[in-house]
């Protein structure tokens, strides 16, 4: 099959299709993935299931067991660690790539989602997607489609998204220091306090 213009196996198509769900927490942990049915699902044979399959279990979305077959992997602590610490390399690196190339409107734009975040009350719904936009909003000016594609399949890992746990105010903190960083323009501290932002979620896991 081709997408925008693009040719797309099947298995590419299945592997695809099951990531997003299961990154997007559409099908639940411990779920089970029977070849039959998704094969009749997707409307493929046998093959590009079991290699789609293979592929998600490498990525460790995906658990097989002689006896059961595969199902979603559970997220465990450790898992969701490491998730943190490759989320913090990723982020740091965006933000001091952004340094350079953002442009006053862009820094504006940023305070802007910033302030919203700030005067968000911390029970508000509304919280974690406005959380979103201000990081994404400054990872966008690194003006690498490749590094937003990673760490936007990396944020999908977290069911209530990185911030999960963390107190609104500290947040709100880390996040001042970050914007006074931003506009010095200080490509080392951006990255240092990104850094220590994302690492210091995986206290909240414990």
């Amino acid at each position: 099959m081709r997408r925008r213009g693009k040719y797309v196996s099947k298995s590419d198509m299945v592997t695809d299709v099951l990531r997003e769900l299961i990154t997007d927490r559409q099908l639940s942990p411990g779920t089970p993935l029977r070849q039959r049915d998704l094969a009749e699902q997707f409307d493929v044979s046998y093959t590009p299931v079991r290699e789609a399959l293979r592929r998600l279990e490498a990525e460790g979305l995906v658990v097989s067991d002689v006896h059961r077959g595969a199902t979603v992997a559970f997220t465990e602590s450790v898992q969701m660690e490491e998730n943190y610490r490759i989320l913090a390399v990723l982020e740091a690196l965006a933000g001091s790539l952004a340094v350079s190339k953002m442009t006053d409107d862009d820094l504006a734009e940023i305070e802007a989602l910033y302030q919203r975040v700030a005067a968000c009350p911390p029970d508000d719904e509304r919280l974690a997607e406005l959380n979103r936009q201000f990081h994404f909003r400054l990872y966008e000016c690194a003006r690498s489609p490749m590094l937003l594609l990673l760490m936007r399949l990396l944020w999908r890992s977290f069911p209530q998204g990185p911030q999960a746990g963390r107190p609104h105010e500290e947040s709100v903190r880390q996040h001042a220091q970050l914007l006074r960083a931003l506009e010095r323009r200080d490509e080392e501290q951006v990255a240092a306090v990104i850094r220590d932002h994302v690492l210091g979620s995986i206290s909240y896991l414990r």
